[in-house]
C-alpha cells in the first residue's frame, strides 16, 4: 500500500508562497492565507484569513489545523514564536535572488508532491528571463534606480537589480540598502521606478519630486518617473515576470509595449514641483 505523506492542510503568510503554490498546481491545498495574498492571487480568497510572517498568531494558525505553515521574510521575532508554539511543520523562506526564488519553487513543488510542476515553473521563468536579456542585449543601458520604499528610501531588492538588468538598464544604488535622497540624487539616474511595498501602484509619484527636491534629476526633466504594481517586483515567485515586461517598458519604451502595471509621470513643471500622471 503506497500512503501520500506530502502536506495536505497548508497555511501561507506570504503571497511569494501561495502565488508558488498556484503555479504548481497545489493551491487546493491551502486553507488559510493572508489578505495580501488574496490580492495577489484572487482564487485564494476562498481560504482562511490569518495575519502575516510579520504579525503571526498561534491561535489563527491551528485554528485551521494546518499540516505545513509557509512564511518568508521580513519576519517579526514574535511572530516566528507564534508560528513555532503552534506546533506545526514550518517552512521559513528568505530569498535574496533569482536563484534562491529557484529553490524556493523546487522546495515548495518538492514538498508537495509536484516536483515535476517545479521544474517546469523554474524553465519557464528562466527561459522568459534569458528571452528579454537577448532582446536587450543590443540596446542602450540607461542607469536605473529602483525603490521598494519611500521613507525610509529602501532600494529595490536583488532579485529586481537582475530584472533591471535583464531588462536592459544598469542598476543605481545598492540593492536592498537604505540610501538617502542627495545620494541618489548626485547619481542622476535616467531612470527612476518605484515599486512600494503594499502600495499596489498607487505610489504619489508627483510627491516623491516634490518632497525630494529631485525636479532637476534628469529622470524628471525627461519624464521618466514610473510606478510599477508592488506584486510585479516585490513577490519573489512567478509573477516577477509581469514585473520584467514593466521594467522593459519603462527602460525601453520605442522597443517595447507598455503594459498593465505600470504608471508613469507625463509632465513635470520645474516651477511649482508638481506633476501630472498619466496611467497606462
Amino acid at each position: 500500500m503506497t500512503y501520500d505523506h506530502t502536506p495536505r492542510r497548508i497555511v501561507s503568510l506570504q503571497p511569494s508562497a501561495t502565488v508558488i503554490l498556484q503555479a504548481i498546481g497545489a493551491l487546493d491545498r491551502l486553507v488559510a492565507c493572508t489578505k495580501y495574498c488574496a490580492d495577489v492571487c484572487p482564487e485564494a480568497a476562498a481560504a482562511s484569513i490569518v495575519d502575516d510572517s510579520w504579525t503571526a498568531k498561534q491561535a489563527q494558525i491551528t485554528a485551521t489545523n494546518p499540516d505545513l505553515v509557509i512564511a518568508a521574510v521580513p519576519y517579526q521575532a514574535k511572530a516566528v514564536t507564534e508560528i513555532l508554539r503552534s506546533g506545526v511543520r514550518f517552512l521559513g523562506l528568505a530569498p535574496k535572488n533569482l536563484n534562491d526564488i529557484y529553490v524556493d519553487i523546487a522546495t515548495i513543488a518538492g514538498i508537495v508532491g509536484r516536483a515535476d510542476r517545479g521544474a517546469q515553473v523554474i524553465a519557464a521563468m528562466q527561459a522568459e528571463i534569458e528571452h528579454m536579456r537577448e532582446l536587450t542585449a543590443p540596446l542602450s543601458r540607461p542607469r536605473v534606480f529602483c525603490e521598494e520604499w519611500g521613507k525610509p528610501l529602501i532600494a529595490s531588492q536583488t532579485w529586481v537589480a537582475e530584472l533591471v538588468q535583464a531588462a536592459g538598464g544598469e542598476i543605481v544604488g545598492i540593492p536592498g540598502r537604505q540610501c538617502d535622497f542627495a545620494t541618489i540624487h548626485n547619481e542622476n539616474p535616467e531612470i527612476l521606478i518605484a515599486a512600494w511595498c503594499g502600495a499596489g501602484d498607487r505610489v504619489p509619484l508627483e510627491r516623491i519630486i516634490r518632497d525630494r527636491g529631485w525636479s532637476e534629476m534628469g529622470a524628471v526633466r525627461e519624464r521618466r518617473v514610473f510606478a510599477i504594481r508592488d506584486e510585479f517586483l516585490n513577490t519573489p515567485a512567478p509573477t516577477l515576470t509581469l514585473g520584467l515586461h514593466a521594467l522593459a517598458a519603462a527602460i525601453h519604451p520605442q522597443t517595447f509595449p507598455v503594459v498593465p502595471g505600470l504608471r508613469q509621470i507625463s509632465d513635470v513643471s520645474p516651477k511649482s514641483h508638481t506633476a501630472r500622471v498619466t496611467v497606462v
